[in-house]
């Protein structure tokens, strides 16, 4: 079989339009991670907002600013749900959202 000139030039248009749908397809992917990652940072500083409520609520009722029976609760929500990860996750959203202890 002999190969001319116009089987390598259908050979490397068709391998440049795969890079292209390709390229194409991982910047999609990455602008819907971005705006994901956009409505996660939102919910968190949500998240930071509602905590502030119950701190300052609990602290004006003569409790502590932080019940660790409930960060319990959420590491072990985290954990169930994401696993190891999840725990390490959970420590730094109860982090930004109470400060350290």
């Amino acid at each position: 079989m002999t190969t001319t000139t116009e089987d390598i030039t259908e050979d490397i248009t068709e391998g440049v339009t795969e890079e292209i749908k390709a390229g194409a397809s991982i910047a999609d992917a990455r602008a819907r991670i971005d705006a994901l990652d956009d409505r996660i940072i939102g919910l968190i500083q949500e998240r930071m907002a509602v905590s502030a409520v119950i701190q300052e609520t609990r602290i004006a009722s003569g409790g502590r600013r932080v019940s660790l029976s409930r960060e319990m609760e959420v590491l072990g929500h985290f954990r169930d749900a994401l696993g190891k990860p999840g725990t390490a996750l959970a420590m730094t959203l109860l982090e930004l959202c109470r400060g350290r202890i």
